[in-house]
């Protein structure tokens, strides 16, 4: 489960710098910080939480709160 969600961040990463960038444009997408940016932005940022939550109740962060 954790490479699969990594390699899909990694893809929401990728798809993000492209928007962003103006390769998109053709596709219709606006180039800068256009709402593709920011839904890829938002589902990577979930994706970091939702690994940070499962390896916290896990206990495999490697320290004590």
């Amino acid at each position: 489960m954790a490479k699969i969600l990594e390699v899909i961040g990694l893809g929401l990463v990728a798809i993000m710098t492209l928007g962003f960038v103006g390769v998109l444009e053709p596709y219709g997408v606006k180039s800068g910080l256009s709402e593709l940016f920011w839904g890829c932005a938002g589902a990577a940022l979930l994706i970091i939480i939702y690994r940070k939550m499962s390896k916290r109740s896990k206990g495999e962060l490697g320290f004590k709160a």
